[in-house]
C-alpha cells in the first residue's frame, strides 16, 4: 500500500488510454459490513455484465483466514519443536540430579543422620532442580532479548517485540519442567537410608 497512488477513474482511462477497469477496492464501513458489500458488489455486476459473476471478489476475510491457517500450522510446528526441546530439557536435568544424588550420598547421610526428615531432603533437591531450571530460563531469555536485538538492528522497520506474558509463561514452564523431573531423583534421594548413605553402599 505503500506504492498505492490515488487518482480519479476519468483520469486513469485517459492516462492508460483504456475504459476497463481491470480491479475496484471498496472500503466497507464495518467488519461485520464486508458479507454485505460483497454480495452488493456481486449483484451490481451481474446485473450490468447481463447476468455473468464474471469477476472474482477477494475480502480481507478471505486473505485473513488464509494467513490464520499458515499462522496455526506455523504455531502447532514451533510448539512441537518446543515440546521436544522441554522433553530432552527435563531429561538433562533428570540426568544431572540422579549423577548429583549418586555423588552426594555421603551428603545426604549426613543430612538424615542429623535428623533431617525425607520430606526436607525432597525440598532441598527439587530446590536444586529449580535453580538449574532459572538458570536455564535466565539464559534463554538473554538469548532471545540478544537475537530481538540484532533483528532490529538489521531490519529496523520489522516490528519485533516480546511480550511480558511470554517472559512469565517461559519461566513458569521452565519451572516446572525442572521441578517435575527432578521429582524421580529428589524422591530416590530421600529414600536413602543414612546408615547405607554414609557407608556409599
Amino acid at each position: 500500500m505503500s506504492d498505492l497512488v490515488i487518482i480519479p477513474v476519468a483520469s486513469a482511462q485517459s492516462l492508460f488510454n483504456t475504459s476497463a477497469l481491470f480491479r475496484i477496492m471498496i472500503e466497507a464501513k464495518h467488519r461485520n459490513h464486508i458479507q454485505g458489500a460483497k454480495e452488493a458488489v456481486l449483484k451490481t455486476i451481474r446485473d450490468r455484465h447481463d447476468g455473468e459473476d464474471d469477476i472474482t471478489v477477494i475480502t480481507q476475510d478471505a486473505i485473513l483466514s488464509t494467513f490464520d491457517r499458515i499462522l496455526t500450522a506455523l504455531t502447532l510446528t514451533v510448539a512441537g519443536i518446543a515440546a521436544i526441546s522441554l522433553a530432552v530439557a527435563g531429561i538433562l536435568i533428570m540426568n544431572v540430579m540422579l549423577i548429583s544424588v549418586s555423588q552426594r550420598k555421603a551428603e545426604i547421610g549426613l543430612l538424615k543422620a542429623v535428623g533431617a526428615t525425607g520430606f526436607q531432603v525432597l525440598g532441598v533437591f527439587l530446590t536444586e532442580a529449580a535453580i538449574l531450571s532459572m538458570t536455564g530460563a535466565i539464559l534463554g531469555l538473554v538469548l532471545a532479548y540478544s537475537g530481538m536485538g540484532v533483528i532490529l538492528r538489521l531490519f529496523p522497520d520489522f516490528p519485533v517485540h516480546i511480550p511480558v506474558w511470554s517472559v512469565a509463561a517461559s519461566i513458569f514452564t521452565a519451572q516446572a519442567t525442572g521441578i517435575l523431573f527432578g521429582v524421580l531423583p529428589a524422591r530416590r534421594a530421600a529414600a536413602l537410608d543414612p546408615v547405607q548413605a554414609l557407608s556409599r553402599r
